[in-house]
């Protein structure tokens, strides 16, 4: 039985692993709310592109504003799907054992 256990984990881990890599292909857009910058990144929280209106560029105040706000919400959305993907698929290899429901 502990062998079992132990063979479902590793296999658990590998399918995470296999998660975690896959989720570098997922890609993710967020635009800033009037969109004048957009930026792209990676489930796994990689920026991949910015694409900046020529307006922005006259003031570098407001640019810095732009980009913090816009990278932040596409961070903020990565990171969700990024724990969803990855709790989803730890949560199915994971034994059941009574008093360690670790994924609530």
């Amino acid at each position: 039985m502990f062998g079992d256990m132990m063979g479902k984990l590793k296999e658990t881990q590998k399918k995470v692993e296999e998660t975690k890599e896959r989720l570098h292909s997922v890609l993710i857009d967020e635009n800033s709310t009037d969109d004048k910058l957009k930026v792209t990144i990676t489930a796994n929280r990689t920026l991949k592109s910015i694409a900046i209106d020529d307006e922005l560029l006259q003031d570098k105040d407001i640019l810095e504003d732009y980009l913090i706000l816009t990278i932040n919400k596409a961070i903020e959305r990565a990171t969700t799907v990024h724990e969803t993907e990855v709790s989803a698929v730890a949560k199915q290899g994971m034994p059941n054992i009574p008093g360690m429901d670790l994924f609530k």
